[in-house]
């Protein structure tokens, strides 16, 4: 009984990850300029950012900042 329990957590967590994949939306060019601009102004304070961007939330900005840095560094 314990190992069945084990293998339907895992298979939920695995299918619960896959799908926030999925749900994420590429960020638009708009998007992407915004958070530059606001990072450029008021640094790394996602909440703030995420309350600029309808429909984003801050882990997922500070996400995208992150893994997108060295094209985000601009001038």
């Amino acid at each position: 009984m314990d190992e069945c329990k084990k293998k339907l957590q895992s298979s939920l967590e695995k299918s619960s990850i896959s799908s926030d994949m999925e749900n994420r939306r590429k960020m638009s060019e708009e998007e992407e300029d915004m958070i530059a601009r606001m990072h450029k102004l008021v640094g790394d304070k996602w909440e703030l950012i995420a309350g600029r961007i309808p429909g984003r939330k801050a882990d997922e900005i500070q996400r995208f900042w992150l893994n997108n840095k060295k094209t985000n560094t601009r001038s």
